[in-house]
């Protein structure tokens, strides 16, 4: 038990260190029981307003941020090395209360706001309040989601003030209480559509995912996925990826899928011979694209539904395919490198076994039915209120999971934390968001990236590519997107590209900066794991997850792997045929393994078939499956040497 509680702490400690959200008080003591009042009524009021209808949006935004921010205050202390000290600071609950009042100043006063203010303008108590309301948005923020979110938040206001001073992108420019009371009164920022969504659709799946996390089912995952996988070449990596991926689904975190699931998988994949940044690297890259993966994709597939217009049953089918090449080049990555290092699979004993994994399958029954409910075409709501329903029935079949009264409070107050990183960065992306809307600043950042391309359109993918990576470094998944689609996406959106599939470009490359060089947030955590080398494993990461550089590109130029245009079984299947092996070409050059040892010379024409066969062209793919063959031709006769060679010595 003792072991336990320290691995425990470990983890925590390390989750603090690389994830913001998990830096949060520890010891709170008679504070405790008011984070827990807080925090479970939240829940309530939640799943409450999911079950008999949302209040206006105003009103059901200030409340889910007033009582979010409050809670943030609370159990985020000024700096990560006060989080061991006992109780809360006079000062934070002061903040606390502060941000309870300015955001229920809007219910209190919503007639007033709405009706009154719009005619003869905002009192200045009112700017006063909207003020107070930003400041203890962007500190709660910064606590609870890290500065990068807060700096471009910050920028944002700044432009919206000093815009007529700006050359190019400028515009008229904002007086400081015209700006304030229509980020903080309005539907439109603070309270636009990604707090609109997290107030009903995201915290409910949030919640879901909690539940499922208290009735065991990551080692469930984690159990079935080396149960199918763990026998064979480099099985344990090859589990390592398939159960991150699942847990990363539901868990809205790449780093905390990390820490999650990477304290089982990254000492399973060292002891079975794997380098230690290999391991690290392998369980980031799968953590990562965790968050591509249906149905919840991070939660911004909620929000990619309102900017799209694109039904969210329709968004978790069109993000299969992407998804599954994803996988399949990390799963090809983690294969070359097991061949290259000479690791086999586990023996039969070692794997879980399978008469315990079938009297638990029960377990898959809530995200069977939550998928089931999406595609058949119900409401997320009511999806997402049934799963729930289920997965709390389903954990009292088991001892170990049967909840007491007390424990169904906890779970409430968990849930209400488990949303508070996704709350904040909601509200903040909400000013970058309103910023960019009320200046028009999108449009002309898509004119000068178009202008910098000189309108090639390829260029143009680069650099947008380039702004989404710098633009999600340190952001969380939905606050990255919401920031990714309003900046970025435009510059696509200029060209006759499909809407989903410019939004899924910028989603994708958004996630990627999880995993990218220098700021690998997901590989740094990996590495405390393994004791590895950051850097080296961050570079890794990116080998094995090639495909998430190249998929993009791949669905702008071929829309028919996103379901869009001409998109039947025949042209699909060819897509995703040569798709598949173009990412085994330039996985195994970059592992520097296929069959036997490749030299340097048969790498680069790796790629390059590679590169040819993902090509929209039949003619190209056609040609890189001539240099695919060719190569694979070489290395089967140049193993058939090796093993004659062998014979005779």
């Amino acid at each position: 038990m003792a072991d336990q509680n320290t691995e425990e702490i470990d983890k925590h400690e390390l989750m603090a260190k690389y994830d913001k959200e998990s830096a949060f008080r520890t010891n709170l003591g008679p504070w405790g029981w008011v984070t827990l009042i807080i925090g479970a009524a939240l829940t309530i009021f939640q799943l409450y307003t999911a079950f008999y209808g949302s209040k206006v949006s105003l009103i059901q935004g200030a409340i889910h941020l007033g009582a979010g921010l409050s809670l943030v205050y609370l159990l985020y202390p000024i700096k990560p090395s006060m989080t061991k000290r006992r109780g809360v600071p006079w000062y934070d609950a002061l903040l606390a209360i502060a941000a309870l009042l300015s955001n229920y100043y809007i219910i209190y006063n919503y007639d007033h706001l709405i009706n009154e203010a719009i005619i003869f303008g905002f009192t200045a108590v009112d700017q006063i309040v909207a003020t107070a309301g930003i400041i203890l948005l962007l500190e709660a923020t910064r606590r609870v989601v890290g500065l990068p979110i807060v700096i471009i938040a910050i920028l944002a206001l700044l432009y919206g003030l000093f815009g007529q001073f700006i050359p190019i992108i400028g515009h008229a420019g904002y007086d400081w209480p015209s700006l304030a009371t229509e980020m903080f009164f309005s539907s439109s920022s603070i309270f636009g559509i990604p707090i609109q969504i997290s107030s009903t659709y995201i915290y409910l799946f949030l919640f879901f995912g909690v539940i499922l996390v208290k009735t065991n089912i990551g080692q469930f995952f984690n159990d079935i996925a080396l149960r199918l996988t763990g026998k064979y070449t480099g099985g344990t990596a090859k589990a390592a990826v398939a159960a991150s991926g699942l847990q990363g689904m539901v868990s809205g975190s790449s780093v905390a899928n990390t820490v999650g699931s990477g304290s089982f998988t990254i000492p399973m994949m060292k002891n079975a011979g794997f380098k230690p940044h290999f391991a690290a690297a392998s369980e980031a890259a799968a953590s990562t694209g965790g968050q591509i993966m249906p149905p919840i994709m991070g939660a911004a597939a909620f929000i990619m539904a309102s900017y799209t217009g694109v039904p969210y049953n329709e968004i978790i089918l069109i993000a299969i395919i992407p998804a599954v090449l994803y996988f399949s080049g990390v799963f090809m990555g983690t294969h070359f490198e097991a061949r290259k290092q000479g690791i086999l699979g586990l023996a039969k004993e070692q794997l879980p076994n399978t008469k315990n994994l079938i009297k638990r399958l029960d377990l898959f029954a809530p995200l069977v039915i939550i998928v089931g409910f999406l595609l058949a075409g119900y409401t997320p709501t009511f999806a997402a209120l049934f799963a729930i329903f289920v997965a709390f029935i389903i954990s009292f079949f088991r001892k170990e999971t049967r909840m007491t009264f007390r424990g169904i409070v906890n779970l409430l107050e968990e849930g209400a934390r488990t949303a508070l990183p996704v709350i904040a960065a909601c509200a903040t992306a909400g000013i970058i968001a309103g910023t960019v809307t009320t200046t028009g600043l999108g449009p002309k950042i898509a004119g000068g990236i178009i202008d910098l391309a000189q309108g090639q359109f390829f260029l143009v993918m680069v650099f947008t590519m380039v702004a989404c990576i710098i633009l999600g470094m340190g952001l969380p998944t939905t606050a990255n997107y919401v920031v990714t689609a309003t900046m970025a996406a435009p510059a696509l959106l200029a060209f006759d590209v499909p809407v989903i599939a410019v939004h899924m470009f910028v989603f994708y490359f958004g996630i990627v900066a999880d995993i990218t060089p220098p700021v690998c947030l997901a590989a740094y955590a990996g590495a405390g794991i393994a004791k590895a080398n950051p850097m080296k494993a961050g570079v890794t990461a990116v080998k094995l997850a090639i495909a998430a550089f190249i998929i993009p590109y791949m669905f702008v130029s071929q829309p028919i792997l996103l379901l869009q245009g001409d998109a039947n079984a025949v042209n699909v299947s060819i897509a995703v045929i040569t798709a598949m092996l173009g990412m085994m070409a330039i996985s195994s050059s970059l592992i520097g393994y296929y069959v036997n040892t490749l030299n340097w010379i048969e790498r680069i024409v790796l790629i390059i078939g590679g590169i040819l066969l993902v090509y929209p062209d039949i003619k190209f793919s056609l040609a890189g499956l001539v240099v695919f063959g060719v190569i694979t031709t070489m290395q089967l006769l140049q193993g058939k040497s090796d093993k004659k060679e062998q014979q005779t010595s």
